[in-house]
């Protein structure tokens, strides 16, 4: 585990974040309580870590604060708890992007278990956004006609089909395709392609 990785509990069972911290911080993960989803929301919390989310809270139960965190596209796994099964519940925390729901009472193995494959989860689509991140903003600064001769290029396209695709000359190409190349840091085309679908990668 990482040392700056943070295990984010919300459950308004007090005797539940007592017990819950005293086993995580056992296993050697730091841990960050709240008592409410609505204290959960009103503090600047990171991402570096995963979320155990209890489901039946008053006020703002566990899938409308899944919902709130999905539509800020944070990366942030998490584990939804309840108390009791529900296929209905398991099924919209799934499409919400939950990681795991589990039903209590849960084994303390199993939870551990369930904590360290969403710290790793989280941990790759962490370095995906940033690679993403890193290629669009070297891809930014390219024209309009660069653009487009970029996404041709990616098509596969030759230079001598990309100038009569676009009504341009060969040497035209060419010259974007060296202005291309220039801003976006790369030494070859492959590397290229490789940048511009890092980019567009979801």
């Amino acid at each position: 585990m990482n040392a700056d990785e943070i295990v984010f509990v919300v459950d308004d069972d007090l005797s539940v974040l007592d017990s819950l911290t005293v086993l995580l911080e056992t296993a050697g993960y730091r841990v960050v309580a709240y008592n409410s989803a609505k204290e959960f929301l009103s503090e600047p919390v990171g991402d570096n870590g995963c979320l155990i989310l209890d489901l039946n809270m008053p006020e703002m139960n566990g899938l409308e604060l899944q919902a709130c965190l999905a539509r800020s596209e944070r990366i942030l796994p998490v584990i939804l708890v309840t108390g009791f099964a529900e296929v209905g519940t398991a099924v919209e925390s799934m499409k919400l992007g939950a990681y795991d729901v589990l039903e209590k009472p849960y084994d303390d193995e199993q939870l551990l278990s369930v904590i360290a494959d969403a710290m790793a989860k989280g941990r790759k689509e962490r370095q995906k956004a940033s690679v993403q991140r890193q290629a669009a903003s070297r891809l930014s600064g390219l024209s309009e006609r660069e653009r487009q001769v970029l996404d041709l290029v990616v098509e596969g396209s030759a230079s001598k089909v990309i100038a009569h695709e676009l009504g341009i000359s060969r040497r035209t190409v060419e010259i974007h395709r060296a202005k291309i190349m220039r801003k976006a840091e790369v030494q070859n085309t492959a590397e290229l392609v490789r940048l511009a679908k890092e980019s567009a990668a979801s």
